[in-house]
C-alpha cells in the first residue's frame, strides 16, 4: 500500500504540480532587470547645455570565458593598461589580481565601479577585452549621472532629479517628457550567486526628448553675479532676479539666492514664485487703474501734506517727510505713499470693488501660469470678506495688503514697456526628440492692451522721472536711458512680524526707455534691522549692473566669449572675445587701447600693456588640445571645453584657478574635467 501511494503522488507531481515546481524553481534562478532610459537634456536656445545626463560604468571580467593561452599572452599588456588607464594601482598590483581571479575562474569580477565614458572606451579596446562578453569576458554594467554643467548658476529653475527622490524645477515640471521609457533584460543566477545577463532578453530603452528654455547663459551669469554681490555686502536673507524679453515674455535670466548656515548664498528655493507684499512697485497698477478709468493725468497736482495723513484709525507716513503740493508723476518718482493712498481712496472708497476689478483684469488674482512649478498662489482681498477694513484700499494703494509675486509684477511692467500688451511669461521654448523640434511654443499675449496709448505714455513719463530725478536718480547711466519704480516694504509673513525690521527692496524696470528690449524684476529681503533696506539702495545697483551688461552686448559685444571686467579701476581687462568686440568696449568705457594690425575677427586675449593701455593679443586654442581656461570667466571657460567634446565640471565662484586636466594634452571625446573657480 506504501508503495502505491508513492507511485500515486509521484504521478500526481510530474503531471499536476510538475509545470508550477519547475516554473518556481525557473523563477529562482533568473530575474528581470530594468535598463534606465537616458535622460533627456536641458538647453538653452543658444545651445548650450544646461543639464545632462552622461553615462558611467560598473565593468566586471568572467574569466571563465577566456582561454588559458590567450591569457597567458595577454595579462602582462592587461594589467599594464588597466594601470594606466584607471590610474589608482599599478601594473604589479593588477597583475597579482588578474592571476588570482583566473585561478578561481571567477566569473563576475569587479574590475571598477562608476568609470566614466572614456575610461570604459580605454578599457574595452584592450586586447581580449575588445572581443566581448562572450569571449573576452568583458561585462559592463552601464549607469546613468544627472550634471550641471554650470554649477549653480539657474540650479533652481533648472531643477535636481533624483532617482526615487522628490524633484523641483524644470526637471520636475518637464519629468514626463525627459525621463524615457525603460528597458528590461533578463539575468541568470550563476554557481556562487551571481547574476549573468541572458543573451537576446534585452528590451532597449527609448531615450527620453530634450527641453529648450529661454534663459540667456550670459544674462544668467551677470544677473547672478549682481545679486550675489549686493547679497553678500548687505548680508541679506535672498533675493531673487527676473529678466524678461520685452516683446516675447521669454525669460532670459531667473536668479534665486538664499542666505545658508554658514553664510554663502546658494540655489535653494524659487524665491521668484512666492508671493508677499510688493510695497511701492505696486503704485504703478494703482496708477494704472487710475488713468485708464479717466480719473487723473500725472500732470495734475495733489498733495502729499508733508509725508503724513490719518485713515481711519490708522496714520501714513512718507519714508521721506516733506513732499507738499506737487504732480502726480513726482509723487510716483519721489514714491509718495500719502499721495498714492489718497488718490486710491478719493476715487475708489465709494466702490472699492470696481479698483479690485482692475487687478482682476490683469490676472493678479490668478497665478501666471509659468511653464514650472511651485508658483504660490496670490491674495487680492475682496471687499465683500471680513478681511477689508476701513483701511485696507488706502493701504493697498501703495503695495501693502496684497500679495503677489516678483514675477506678477515683472509681467505689469513689461506690459508697458511692451506699449500695453501682457504677454505670459515662459522658460520652455521647445521641446526636441533626437534633434528635431517636435514641440515649439510661441509667445503668447495675456491682455491684447493693458491700457490706451495715452495711459501707456504717461505712465512711462512716470517711471523715467523716478530715475531721472526720483528714488533711483543714481543708477541713471550715461549710455542709455532706464525707467522703473523702487519699492520698500517692511515685512509680515511666515513667522516674521512688521517689529522685528525685516524689509523687502524692490527695483522694477525695463531698458533701453525709447525701445524697450528687458524688463528686470529684482527683489531682495534684508536681514532684521539691517543699515540697508531701501529698494533703492540693494535692488536698483543690482538692474544698473545687469542693464549694463546686457546694453554691451547689444552694441555688439555679442562673441560667445565675452569675459569683462574692471581691474583696479586703472585700466580695463577682458579675456577671449573677437576684436570687434573690444572696439565697442574701449570706445564705451572712453579707455585707450592698441589693437595692431592683426584685425581679422579670431578670438583674441586682452592684456595691459606699460602703458596702462589695453593690448590685444592672440589666444593660443588648438583644435584637438585642451586648452588653458586659467583666468577665464565660467562661460568662457565652459564653451571652450564643451566646443571640444569635454564634460566639464563645476567647483566653487569666480574665475577659473584650476583644471583637473593638464593642459596641452590631447581631448579625449567625453573625457570629464573639472573647474575649479575663486
Amino acid at each position: 500500500m506504501l508503495g502505491a501511494a508513492i507511485l500515486i503522488k509521484a504521478a500526481v507531481i510530474q503531471v499536476k504540480e510538475g509545470p508550477e515546481l519547475r516554473q518556481m524553481a525557473k523563477e529562482m534562478h533568473t530575474r528581470s532587470v530594468t535598463l534606465p532610459a537616458e535622460r533627456g537634456n536641458i538647453y538653452t536656445e543658444q545651445g548650450q547645455l544646461l543639464c545632462s545626463t552622461i553615462p558611467q560604468f560598473d565593468v566586471h571580467i568572467d574569466f571563465s570565458v577566456i582561454k588559458p593561452d590567450t591569457f597567458k599572452k595577454y595579462v602582462d599588456t592587461l594589467a599594464q593598461g588597466i594601470s594606466e588607464i584607471l590610474g589608482n594601482g599599478t601594473q604589479e598590483k593588477y597583475k597579482k589580481e588578474l592571476l588570482a581571479c583566473y585561478r578561481k575562474k571567477s566569473r563576475y569580477w569587479l574590475l571598477q565601479r562608476n568609470l566614466p565614458y572614456y575610461q570604459y572606451q580605454a578599457l574595452r579596446s584592450l586586447p581580449v577585452f575588445n572581443k566581448g562578453k562572450r569571449i573576452g569576458g568583458f561585462i559592463e554594467d552601464p549607469k546613468i549621472k544627472r550634471i550641471n554643467p554650470y554649477g549653480m548658476l539657474a540650479y533652481r529653475t533648472i531643477g535636481l532629479w533624483r532617482e526615487n527622490s522628490q524633484t523641483v524645477g524644470l526637471e520636475h515640471t518637464y519629468d514626463s517628457v525627459l525621463v524615457g521609457t525603460e528597458g528590461t533584460r533578463i539575468e541568470q543566477k550563476e554557481t556562487g550567486g551571481v547574476w549573468m545577463p541572458i543573451d537576446g532578453s534585452e528590451v532597449d530603452p527609448q531615450n527620453g526628448r530634450d527641453v529648450v528654455t529661454t534663459l540667456d547663459v550670459g544674462i544668467q551669469d551677470v544677473a547672478e553675479h549682481a545679486l550675489l554681490s549686493v547679497l553678500e555686502q548687505y548680508q541679506c536673507l535672498y533675493g531673487t532676479c527676473v529678466v524678461m524679453e520685452v516683446q516675447t515674455g521669454k525669460i532670459r535670466a531667473l536668479v534665486n539666492l538664499g542666505r545658508q548656515k554658514n553664510g554663502s548664498y546658494w540655489e535653494d528655493f524659487n524665491y521668484a514664485l512666492q508671493p508677499t507684499e510688493p510695497g511701492s512697485t505696486f503704485k504703478l497698477v494703482t496708477l494704472l487703474a487710475l488713468l485708464n478709468d479717466k480719473y487723473i493725468n500725472v500732470n495734475q497736482m495733489v498733495n502729499a501734506q508733508g509725508g503724513v495723513a490719518q485713515f481711519g484709525n490708522r496714520t501714513l507716513h512718507d519714508s521721506h517727510l516733506g513732499l507738499g503740493m506737487l504732480t502726480i508723476r513726482d509723487a510716483f518718482a519721489h514714491s509718495s505713499n500719502v499721495a498714492m493712498a489718497k488718490l486710491g481712496y478719493q476715487y475708489y472708497n465709494s466702490n472699492p470693488q470696481k479698483y479690485v476689478d482692475h487687478l482682476v483684469a490683469l490676472h493678479l488674482n490668478e497665478r501666471t501660469h509659468i511653464d514650472i512649478a511651485g508658483e504660490g498662489r496670490p491674495v487680492v482681498k475682496n471687499p465683500k470678506s471680513k478681511s477689508w477694513s476701513a483701511t485696507t484700499l488706502p493701504w493697498m494703494a501703495y503695495g501693502y495688503e496684497i500679495q503677489i509675486t516678483p514675477l506678477h509684477t515683472c509681467m505689469v511692467y513689461n506690459a508697458v514697456a511692451n506699449g500695453g500688451r501682457m504677454m505670459r511669461p515662459y522658460l520652455v521654448s521647445e521641446i526636441r526628440e533626437y534633434g528635431k523640434t517636435v514641440i515649439k511654443h510661441e509667445p503668447k499675449a495675456v491682455i491684447e492692451s493693458v491700457g490706451d496709448s495715452s495711459t501707456i505714455a504717461q505712465l512711462r513719463s512716470c517711471m523715467e522721472a523716478v530715475v531721472n530725478v526720483g528714488t533711483a536718480k543714481h543708477i541713471k547711466s550715461p549710455f542709455y536711458n532706464i525707467a522703473g519704480k523702487t519699492g520698500t516694504a517692511q515685512v509680515a509673513d511666515k513667522g516674521i512680524k512688521y517689529s522685528d525690521g525685516v524689509y523687502q527692496g524692490s527695483f522694477v524696470g525695463y531698458f533701453p526707455a525709447e525701445k524697450p528690449k528687458y524688463t528686470i524684476a529684482v527683489v531682495v529681503r534684508t536681514s532684521p534691522h539691517s543699515s540697508a533696506y531701501y529698494g533703492g539702495t540693494i535692488a536698483a545697483p543690482v538692474f544698473r549692473m545687469i542693464a549694463d551688461k546686457v546694453f554691451a552686448d547689444s552694441k555688439g559685444w555679442d562673441g560667445p566669449l565675452d569675459s569683462v571686467a574692471k581691474a583696479s579701476g586703472n585700466n580695463v581687462t577682458a579675456q577671449a572675445a573677437p576684436v570687434s568686440s573690444y572696439k565697442v568696449l574701449f570706445n564705451a568705457l572712453q579707455k585707450p587701447y592698441a589693437i595692431g594690425d592683426d584685425l581679422d575677427n579670431r578670438i583674441k586675449k586682452l592684456v595691459a600693456d606699460s602703458n596702462r593701455r589695453g593690448e590685444v593679443k592672440p589666444t593660443q586654442v588648438y583644435a584637438g588640445v585642451v586648452p588653458d581656461v586659467s583666468g577665464l570667466g565660467l562661460k568662457d571657460a565652459v564653451y571652450l571645453l564643451e566646443k571640444g567634446g569635454m564634460h566639464v565640471t563645476i567647483k566653487g565662484r569666480g574665475k577659473v584657478v584650476s583644471q583637473s586636466v593638464t593642459p596641452g594634452t590631447k581631448i579625449v571625446k567625453g573625457q570629464s574635467i573639472i573647474l575649479q573657480l575663486s
